[in-house]
């Protein structure tokens, strides 16, 4: 019924917190991550509260991470790339050019 995306082997490799995570082509990068064991991926805003992927289609927003530099994007729609830099993120993402309020 369900055909694999991709290649069943961990083939390259993605960086969490500068941590190598073995990644799975065509995988996104929640599941790479839940598949290695890591324990949040956000903390949220107000209270610092660990999070991790809830819905992992996109509905949630309990998958925000800082990917290559770029904060606030969902783990779950986002598919890895060798090399890939991604990072936990730390309450509400910074956005250049824009001061909080």
């Amino acid at each position: 019924m369900f055909t694999p995306i991709g290649s069943a082997e961990a083939t390259i490799t993605i960086f969490m917190d500068d941590m190598p995570i073995p990644a799975r082509p065509g995988e996104t990068i929640a599941a790479c991550l839940l598949r290695a064991g890591l324990s949040r991926f956000r903390t949220t805003p107000v209270s610092g509260a660990p999070r991790l992927p809830y819905c992992m289609i996109g509905h949630c927003f309990d998958c925000l991470v800082e990917i290559d530099g770029v904060g606030s994007r969902q783990a779950c729609l986002s598919p890895v790339s060798d090399g890939m830099r991604v990072r936990t993120q730390r309450g509400a993402a910074m956005i250049a050019g824009v001061s909080p309020s």
